[in-house]
């Protein structure tokens, strides 16, 4: 099965309740307003916004299977694949499937995080869990500072695999970036490449890619399809303005940094001030942001114009 990833797809941030259990009704909620917005081609759960690392199993499953039924086919939902091995990647995979994922996003062992691989052992691990579950696949790409980045030549193998149909790459180092885009479409130039760059979204995207699936898009979906149309059509000055709206955010929820639990911590934290979430609860040991970053956070969203009505 192919599916347009050539757009908006955000990765899902996960409402809690104040016991720390999963909100469903705000899930669902949620769900159903983010599959609307305009450019959005699709949504992932159970990524790093979603507080993956905080859910067991059955919940990461649970997260998705309630985001399909909230969208009504509206749009794919992807499953991230978070796991150490092949027998539990095949397990999450299967499960995702059954909750009503069309596609995965697998994400490197983090055995790999420290001891680093083998490429045959990551087409390996693509081909166990494609031939497991039959759905289309998307590389989720490291930073380059990490043991589990791909190498240039890795990504474009991977990209010769009829499971794989895109690659969320977060290289966050300029040139292999650039090195990395090229090997991809060399070897297949109609696999979907969206920035994963959150912290610096215009300087990834004319770069040539496809789209963007980012954590942000949670929070900021409408700016972030404004600003891949304006890429698109070559029209820098509009960029420039909508990357100007999406500065205050950014340095709100990241500062001069990545991505990391505290900043999706922030990141809720804005959601509620725009009106997106009823509350910006968090699982230990993710810390809520301090008095003085949500001063920093309500301001952001005042100056980014940032206001939305999230029907139930």
């Amino acid at each position: 099965m192919t599916i347009d990833f050539k757009g908006v797809i955000p990765a899902t941030a996960v409402p809690f309740n104040e016991d720390l259990s999963i909100d469903a009704p705000g899930v669902a909620r949620f769900a159903k307003w983010l599959s609307g917005r305009p450019g959005v081609k699709a949504l992932m759960t159970n990524g790093h916004t979603g507080e993956v690392f905080s859910l067991t199993s059955k919940e990461r499953a649970e997260i998705t299977r309630l985001t399909v039924n909230a969208v009504g086919g509206r749009v794919p939902v992807i499953s991230s694949v978070v796991c150490e091995g092949i027998l539990d990647a095949i397990e999450h995979a299967e499960l995702a499937k059954k909750a009503g994922a069309a596609a995965l996003d697998i994400m490197p062992p983090h055995h790999w995080l420290r001891f680093g691989f083998d490429p045959r052992h990551v087409i390996e691990y693509f081909n166990a869990i494609s031939e497991a579950c039959r759905l289309p696949l998307i590389v989720h790409v490291y930073p380059a500072w990490t043991k589990a980045s791909y190498s240039s030549g890795l990504l474009g193998d991977l990209a010769r695999l009829d499971c794989v149909q895109g690659f969320k790459i977060g290289t966050r180092e300029m040139n292999k970036y650039a090195r990395d885009i090229a090997a991809i479409r060399s070897a297949d130039p109609n696999k979907a490449i969206l920035t994963c760059h959150d912290e610096y979204l215009l300087a990834s995207m004319v770069q040539g890619i496809d789209g963007a699936l980012v954590g942000v898009a949670s929070l900021i979906p409408d700016y972030i399809n404004e600003l891949l149309v304006a890429v698109s059509k070559g029209d820098l000055r509009e960029a420039q303005r909508v990357q100007s709206l999406i500065d205050p955010i950014k340095e709100a929820v990241y500062g001069g940094g990545e991505p990391t639990g505290d900043a999706h911590a922030r990141m809720k934290a804005a959601m509620v001030a725009a009106g997106i979430f009823e509350r910006a609860t968090v699982r230990p040991p993710t810390t809520e942001p301090s008095a003085q970053e949500l001063k920093t956070i309500n301001a952001a969203v005042v100056a980014a114009r940032l206001k939305y009505e999230v029907a139930a």
